[in-house]
């Protein structure tokens, strides 16, 4: 069991915690929630010892040992594969070492053999002897092959350190395991590994995600830090967030009998509880959703953008046709003679393993770079407004406050009052809507991006990877916004919920042509003769 006791954290004068009173018990995975700067991953810190609060203590249960998720990529670049992971269990580690400096001593003392049998008992009660082939488990299960397991760090590319990281992480089954952003860099395959590995985890897990899909399908509760201050909730995040915004319209409602709120809390109980998976995960999670209580639910004070794209005309029956473009990049050919036809009706997600073919292809379609060969049209009655990946120019070295900024893509007759008063709709207020477009954090850059898009009156939204750097309050309202456009969407994204929720196509570029297919990403992913087919052409 770990605890937090009356912490407290501050930085200058910003205030982070305050009297934080949590305790963290076995058999659950607690989502740590909050605000971009709320301090997420500042308290795992705090939890793990890294960070010392001012005030107040953290506790962990005699004898538990207490697992991160390492972010330096590079901590371990001469150390072989199999032996970083097993570095994740450091008194087994260190056992191991001195046990082979013993045994590779040219004179053997009977002190060393004392010593010796000492750390082989100590050894063998760490499951020792099979250390080896359950670290090769777990890094094949995040797909990392039996051929690396005995190269170097250094020889791996950043997605495959990342997998050998998260593996030390799990491995030894620790009592308590942090992690933060663990679905990072990972593909498909690796996610739902790790998604059922911690399902069946049976110790203590806390996660920081941006990934809501990946919160919905292993959390037993969320932990929402918020004012300095983290409140404990059962369930994973969909229930925490219809239950704060059922607990909001509660309370607007006060004339409401509590008889009736009650019912309408028993009603939208139910409708989790039967959601819930077969899982040992969700079957706990439902018998601690049936004990909620009115006063359990709570409305929360987060905010939330005003995400809203209204087309300006309908589109007509041709959308876009494009034929056999391909493009080559520093050498590469990142497109390969890719051809596909879109109608009015498609909410295309473009997924896949190559980031800069996805981006290319969209570079392309707008107009930033030419295709090699090929060509694309797009139907006379569309009109494109595109999201890129990377925004940087239309921020740096910019001095012009943020309602000058805004008012360059604003029709002409549009006042200060209605450009300030967007602006507050996606967070900006007073004073925030004078800042400078080139202070901006990668959040704020979005928001403006996205206030851009939305002035345009668009009927086809183009976005790659638009909800990098945004919490998950901005991703929550951004997919509510998109699932409710009346025009076409063409989009990339790793958020499984996003995907899922928006798109009703998806095209995925390989190096040996794409895959169509009309049908939801649910599917796509579980459906497990496509994913072998998928796999033969990346080979």
């Amino acid at each position: 069991m770990l605890q937090a006791t009356n912490v407290g954290l501050r930085y200058g004068d910003k205030k982070l915690f305050e009297d934080v009173n949590i305790k963290f018990t076995p058999g659950n995975c607690y989502g740590l929630i909050g605000a971009n700067g709320a301090g997420k991953s500042t308290f795992l810190k705090v939890l793990s010892g890294e960070v010392e609060p001012q005030t107040g203590h953290v506790s962990l249960g005699k004898d538990e040992r207490l697992a991160v998720l390492k972010q330096d990529h590079f901590a371990y670049e001469e150390y072989p594969v199999i032996e970083t992971v097993i570095i994740g269990h450091s008194r087994l580690y260190e056992v191991m070492k001195e046990k082979d400096e013993i045994y590779a001593k040219a004179e053997f003392s009977e002190a060393d053999g004392m010593r010796a049998a000492e750390l082989e008992g100590e050894f063998a009660e760490m499951n020792g002897w099979e250390a080896e082939s359950d670290a090769a488990i777990l890094l094949k299960g995040l797909g990392i092959e039996e051929a690396l397991h005995d190269k170097k760090m250094a020889e791996l590319n950043g997605s495959e350190k990342v997998k050998v990281l998260l593996a030390q992480a799990l491995f030894g089954s620790p009592d308590i395991l942090l992690l933060d952003e663990p679905t990072n860099h990972l593909d498909i395959l690796a996610i739902q590994w790790l998604e059922e590995f911690l399902i069946n985890f049976e110790n203590t897990v806390i996660v920081v995600s941006h990934d809501r899909h990946f919160l919905n399908k292993v959390c037993t509760h969320i932990a929402d830090v918020d004012f300095g201050k983290i409140e404990l909730y059962v369930g994973n995040y969909d229930f925490w967030y219809e239950s704060s915004q059922l607990a909001l319209q509660m309370a607007q409602d006060q004339n409401k009998k509590k008889e009736e709120k009650m019912k309408e809390l028993q009603d939208f109980i139910a409708r989790f509880s039967a959601n819930a998976s077969k899982s040992k995960q969700a079957t706990s999670r439902k018998k601690m959703l049936e004990n909620i209580t009115l006063d359990d639910i709570k409305p929360s004070s987060r905010r939330y953008p005003y995400v809203a794209f209204q087309a300006g005309r309908e589109i007509g029956n041709d959308l876009l046709r494009v034929e056999g473009l391909s493009k080559t990049i520093d050498g590469v050919k990142v497109l390969n003679n890719v051809s596909f036809t879109l109608n009015r009706d498609n909410k295309v997600a473009f997924v896949g393993r190559d980031e800069l073919a996805k981006s290319t292809l969209f570079d392309i379609l707008m107009g930033e770079i030419e295709a090699d060969e090929g060509t694309f049209n797009w139907g006379v009655t569309t009109s494109q407004s595109y999201f890129p990946k990377d925004n940087s120019k239309f921020f740096e070295e910019n001095e012009m406050t943020l309602v000058e900024w805004l008012r360059q893509y604003s029709p002409e007759d549009q006042t200060e009052t209605f450009l300030r008063g967007f602006l507050g709709r996606m967070l900006f207020s007073g004073e925030e809507a004078l800042k400078k477009a080139n202070v901006l954090s990668g959040g704020e850059k979005v928001r403006c991006m996205l206030s851009k898009m939305m002035l345009s009156h668009a009927n086809v939204l183009l976005l790659d990877e638009p909800t990098n750097h945004l919490d998950l309050e901005s991703i929550t309202s951004l997919n509510n916004g998109l699932i409710k456009f009346k025009g076409a969407i063409l989009f990339t994204s790793h958020d499984h919920q996003f995907i899922n929720s928006i798109a009703n196509r998806l095209i995925e570029i390989t190096p040996k042509g794409i895959i169509d297919k009309e049908m939801s990403y649910d599917e796509y992913v579980s459906d497990k003769a496509l994913q072998k087919k998928i796999e033969a052409m990346y080979e």
